[in-house]
């Protein structure tokens, strides 16, 4: 048995602790300090998740942050990073506390963000953080792929991929939460997995579009019914920018084919936040007004990355070879309407 730590109660941690439970370890679920309401609320509902809908394992010991310090000082064997990307700061600051050389640490967390003029993925990110606090030796490893959390909640078969640069870690790491339905592959490119892993909420948002995009002269009954013609190509030209901005940040292009690319893009694209606003942003409306409208209590993580990272795409890249992540990354930051040149 071992010791997993979960902190973030939000949907994709939650349901994160489902295979780790199954698999008989000793699981928390440890809510960010954002998550008090939460935490009481899922311990009222006997661990019934309200997001999620549906119940976690009774096993799964659900607390808040102010209780976790009781737990700190015992060996932890494997901690999930489950926070925001905008709470990666905050819980760098809490994992100095407390960080063992011997604790495995897996990003569930997807994003990038500029750190002096250069992309940063937030394993790079998190890394500094716990160095500036005089550890130099975390060992930090992020999931990809295509698994949407209420799927995993429910048990639903999926793969994932975890990478790490030492692909032993991420082996072991395997073999603690791997389930017959949650199935794990390995990668050594922790870069461009998380580069994929993040762009693709990006390209999700694209796709998400392709109805009202795909005809400037046709009813809105035709383009609902013949609109997969231009999802497909959309896909295609995606898949073939992340390829190309995996490599151009130091990846290995190839994990753009893999589960962190094509495969979450793919489940990201067929239903999801980003995939709905996309859909708002094709018919025409202007970011602010379709959040304020439709999404205003919604995180778009698309969206969020697009801000984080937008002034640096919209300066320095080229529109011939990334014409959708620019136009996208336009709207959105801009707050333009969003057009594609075909």
């Amino acid at each position: 048995m071992k010791k997993i730590v979960i902190i973030g109660a939000g949907a994709m941690g939650s349901a994160f602790s489902v295979p780790c439970a199954d698999n008989s370890h000793e699981v928390f679920l440890v809510g960010s300090f954002l998550e008090d309401d939460l935490i009481n609320e899922i311990n009222k509902l006997d661990n019934f998740h309200p997001t999620l809908k549906c119940q976690l394992p009774k096993e799964v010991k659900v607390i808040k942050f102010s209780e976790f310090e009781k737990e700190i000082n015992k060996k932890i064997d494997l901690l999930v990073v489950g926070v925001s990307s905008k709470g990666i700061d905050w819980i760098g600051d809490e994992i100095s506390k407390f960080y063992n050389k011997n604790t495995n640490i897996l990003l569930l967390t997807k994003g990038l963000t500029i750190i002096e003029n250069r992309f940063e993925t937030l394993a790079e990110k998190l890394k500094k953080i716990l160095i500036k606090k005089g550890i130099n030796n975390s060992k930090i490893s992020a999931v990809g792929g295509p698994c949407l959390a209420n799927g995993l909640a429910n048990r639903i078969n999926s793969s994932v991929v975890l990478a790490n640069e030492d692909i032993n870690i991420v082996r072991e790491i395997g073999k603690i939460i791997s389930t017959n339905y949650y199935s794990t592959e390995y990668s050594d490119d922790l870069l461009g997995v998380e580069v994929c892993a993040a762009t693709k909420n990006i390209y999700s948002m694209l796709i998400g579009a392709s109805e009202g995009l795909s005809s400037k002269s046709q009813s809105n009954e035709i383009k609902n019914k013949y609109y997969l013609n231009t999802a497909a190509s959309l896909a295609y030209k995606a898949v073939s920018e992340m390829k190309n901005l995996t490599k151009k940040l130091s990846g290995k292009p190839e994990t753009a084919y893999g589960l962190a690319g094509l495969g979450d893009l793919y489940v990201s694209s067929a239903g999801g936040r980003n995939s709905k606003m996309g859909y708002y942003l094709g018919q025409g409306h202007l970011f602010k007004d379709a959040k304020e409208k439709f999404m205003k209590e919604v995180t778009v993580e698309g969206a969020d990355l697009a801000f984080a990272i937008g002034s640096k795409i919209l300066k320095e890249f080229n529109k011939e070879e990334f014409p959708l992540l620019l136009s996208m990354v336009d709207c959105i930051f801009n707050n333009k309407k969003l057009e594609i040149n075909w």
